[in-house]
């Protein structure tokens, strides 16, 4: 199964924002430090860094059905005339990197996501980011069926439960035929040609699991 390289691969770090529900996140402290870690390093190897922002507009135009909104009707998450839509003030953000504003979960609805990769010549995702269980999942699925080779830092993803979060990786891992899996660490080391190590699936639904071995199946990954 191929593994990225340095030539069609992209980082792609899904609503890393300032959004204050975020610190619901279990080690979202852990996740903003490994992927800033990963953001410089796939900057030192050339590799392009393409952020998304979940945005809803204040006006609650155009919002998803059944969306938060607060007393006056705007939203209460993502809101646009807030600075909670901005990328993480923990992250390190340059001037290269790309931005693209979505307003539904998968970063490739309706956004510019795809035409800035074919732009690119990309081939292989990196991912991460938040939820994995809504916007990472879609995201990767939607990647998926587009052809792209999906690589999902498991490290670099958090939801609001552990369970979530393992739920949605395995499902990933079971689903995502050319999946690989890796920590920020391995895939850090397979950007610079070092021994490292990644989980690839044997064959499609691989880790097929009753619910009290959930916890035992996520940690083979």
């Amino acid at each position: 199964m191929e593994e990225p390289d340095t030539k069609n691969t992209a980082l792609l770090l899904i609503d890393l924002q300032n959004e204050p529900g975020t610190s619901d996140v279990p080690n979202m402290e852990t996740i903003l430090k490994n992927a800033t870690l990963l953001v410089n390093t796939c900057r030192e190897a050339g590799i392009p860094v393409i952020y998304t922002r979940h945005i809803n507009r204040a006006d609650a135009v155009g919002v998803s059905d059944g969306e938060p909104l607060d007393d006056s009707g705007s939203p209460v998450y993502y809101n646009s005339h807030s600075d909670n839509i901005k990328i993480s003030d923990e992250l390190p953000v340059s001037e290269s990197d790309i931005i693209i504003d979505k307003h539904r979960y998968s970063g490739f609805f309706e956004s510019s996501l795809e035409m800035v990769l074919k732009g690119l010549g990309v081939k292989h995702l990196l991912l991460g980011g938040v939820l994995t269980d809504v916007c990472v999942l879609t995201t990767a699925f939607d990647a998926y069926a587009r052809n792209y080779q999906v690589n999902l830092i498991k490290d670099i993803c958090g939801s609001t439960s552990e369970g979530s979060h393992m739920s949605s990786v395995v499902t990933m891992a079971n689903w995502i035929y050319d999946i690989n899996i890796y920590d920020t660490n391995n895939i850090i080391k397979k950007i610079q040609n070092k021994d490292h190590y990644t989980w690839k699936p044997k064959h499609p639904d691989s880790l097929g699991y009753p619910a009290s071995q959930l916890k035992e199946t996520y940690e083979k990954l």
